[in-house]
Parts: structure tokens; sequence; C-alpha cells
């Protein structure tokens, strides 16, 4: 399978992609925990059905030490124990900030509380911020239907 558009050659599309990887790094800059944050990216890219994304945050994490247990219960976070409750209040985050035309109300009062209980204000908008971050990502990709699959760790380091 070959993606519809080359994004690594196409001009207009590699400029925009480099300010999105750019404010990637800003994300990675933060306090905010890098488990957190893969877990985050990887739930995100499930929502959205990105497998390139998928694909490269579940080696990442691998490769950055998480375990293979934790990786395959992130799509059903809720019922699995090896969240931590911050953890747990990041991954209702991504959700709902994924999932804002799936409800009216966007993301609830109460989902925010539980991140705000877990995370301090540069914490909460790094995960602003990635959550946002993985959605565009994601739409680039699902767009032009990018592979999956063959992504090596760190090969955008």
């Amino acid at each position: 399978m070959d993606a519809r558009l080359n994004l690594f050659t196409n001009p207009t599309a590699g400029k925009f992609l480099k300010h999105i990887v750019a404010a990637g790094k800003v994300v990675e800059g933060s306090t905010l925990p890098s488990a957190t944050a893969q877990l985050v990216a990887l739930r995100a890219s499930q929502i959205n059905g990105c497998g390139f994304c998928t694909d490269m945050h579940t080696k990442d994490a691998l490769t950055a030490g998480e375990s293979t247990v934790r990786l395959n219960l992130v799509a059903a976070w809720r019922e699995a124990t090896v969240f931590t409750e911050a953890e747990r209040a990041a991954l209702e985050l991504a959700e709902q900030g994924t999932r804002i035309a799936d409800a009216a109300g966007g993301v609830t009062d109460e989902a925010w509380a539980s991140a705000a209980k877990h995370y301090d204000e540069e914490q909460l908008g790094a995960l602003v911020s990635l959550i946002a971050l993985m959605n565009a990502f994601n739409r680039v990709n699902v767009l032009v239907q990018q592979p999956a699959g063959d992504y090596v760790p760190g090969q955008f380091a």
C-alpha cells in the first residue's frame, strides 16, 4: 500500500509537518511525564484509526521501557488495573478531546477537574497541546492513507 500523497517530498505538506513537529518538541520539553504522553498519543491515534501513529507510538513507548501489558490495554483503560489515577485522567481527557464532535458539550467539567487534580498548569497545557497535536498528525496520516508497520523507533529524531 502506498500513501495517496508523499508527505516527505510534497513542499507544502513538508513545511506544514515541520511546524507541527516543532510543536511536538515543545510538548516533549514540558514536565508532563513521558509515559503519560505516550499513552495519550497512542489512545488518540487508536480512536482516530491512524495506523501509522499507533505503530509509531507503540514502538517508541516499548523502546522507552513501557510494558506490553499497559500498551495492550490502552484501548480498554477503564477496565484495566495497570494505570494510575493520573494516567486515567489524562486518557479520559484525551478521549473527550479527540471525540469533540461526538459530544455536544465537548470536554466535560468533570474530565477537566480530574485532570487538574493530577497535573499542574504547565502539564495541563502540555496535555491540551499534545491532544490537539495528535489529532492533527492523525488526520494528516488518515487523509493520505499513510501505511503503518514499517516505523523504526527514533527514525524522526
